[in-house]
């Protein structure tokens, strides 16, 4: 199974995250949900799971 990542580097924000978040797709939505939540003060809903989701990318092989 591909790894899949999260990087807040590739979405601009006011605090400037730097946070890349990698693993199983569920891992990644759930951690990342978590923290789009804390740090960014998004809503938890299930359509922010599904922009999550939708903005994850492959692992590179080797990084």
């Amino acid at each position: 199974m591909t790894r899949k990542i999260a990087d807040c580097r590739k979405h601009p924000s006011v605090s400037h995250c730097s946070l890349t978040i990698a693993g199983e797709e569920e891992e990644v939505v759930r951690a990342a949900t978590q923290h789009a939540v804390s740090v960014h003060e998004h809503t938890d809903s299930p359509e922010l799971r599904e922009q999550i989701r939708s903005m994850l990318e492959d692992e590179k092989a080797g990084a």
